[in-house]
């Protein structure tokens, strides 16, 4: 029995059809007692999605279906399963002011949150930076290497750690070595403890949650958690609680990574934690 605090749905552009009940059911058959759906937000409406496919995130006039349909299952399903009502809102470096704005608009609907960096501004221009290999090697080459791509996510991670909300803040910080996605392709030699490290430090000074996330072990180039191992204790190390996130696109996907996880991981659920509230 464990609980998945980062799920998409069929609102997702570059998800699949899948319908909501369809994760539900695959989640109550694995023994999941709860679930958030964080479905991407709708990107600030100012940005221009840099994904060659322009399907990063939900679109704005969908946000109010989508709260009705989760709203309507997590009381159909309220003996069977908890349902939390969630995002995952993006950290953009320059557009905090209208990530600000949203917030204050959604917050009354949100039982729970993760706020996750995905975009990079790279000599003027924003790049998806898990979108693929191709854009990934694109980012490392006009950025001067892979270390100069690295130091910048790990600086915008630790950019939405510091930044501050108010009391509209999303407080489990998503996928925090999403910059690995691609490194049996782009191998790093050079390290990065210290901005790890930097991280860690400011995210249990804020009593911040970690999503710990399974994605990554099934990414053909990753082949490891979202953080690795040694993130995870050094986690632990600070008493940051972790919430297991599956990060699924798909009812398939709901459990994928936890074979991967350090065994004693002590993870917990949003509902103890009061996340985004």
């Amino acid at each position: 029995m464990y609980y998945d605090g980062h799920v998409h749905t069929p609102f997702c552009p570059h998800g699949s059809s899948d319908t909501l009940e369809m994760y539900i059911e695959r989640a109550i058959s694995l023994g999941i007692r709860g679930i958030t759906f964080t479905e991407h937000a709708p990107l600030p409406k100012n940005f221009i999605d840099p994904a060659p496919t322009k399907d990063s995130a939900m679109f704005y006039e969908d946000l109010g279906d989508y709260f009705d349909q989760v709203n309507k299952l997590k009381k159909y399903y309220k003996k069977e399963i908890t349902i939390n009502t969630g995002l995952e809102i993006d950290y953009i470096d320059g557009y905090e002011q209208e990530t600000s704005q949203f917030l204050r608009e959604v917050w009354p609907e949100l039982d729970d949150a993760i706020l996750s960096v995905h975009f990079l501004e790279i000599e003027g221009n924003y790049y998806c930076m898990d979108y693929d290999e191709n854009v990934f090697k694109d980012m490392v080459e006009r950025s001067g290497g892979l270390s100069a791509v690295y130091s910048q996510y790990f600086k915008t991670v630790n950019q939405s750690i510091l930044h501050s909300f108010g009391k509209f803040q999303p407080n489990r910080i998503g996928h925090i070595t999403l910059a690995k996605k691609f490194q049996t392709y782009f191998p790093a030699d050079f390290s990065y403890e210290d901005q790890i490290y930097e991280i860690l430090k400011n995210m249990s000074e804020r009593n911040m949650s970690l999503d710990y996330n399974g994605a990554g072990a099934v990414k053909p180039y990753c082949l490891e958690p979202y953080p690795p191992d040694w993130v995870v204790k050094e986690a632990q190390k600070r008493k940051i609680p972790l919430v297991y996130g599956s990060d699924a696109h798909s009812a398939k996907g709901l459990g994928q990574g936890l074979d991967q996880f350090v065994p004693s991981a002590a993870l917990t659920s949003p509902l103890l934690l009061n996340t985004s509230k």
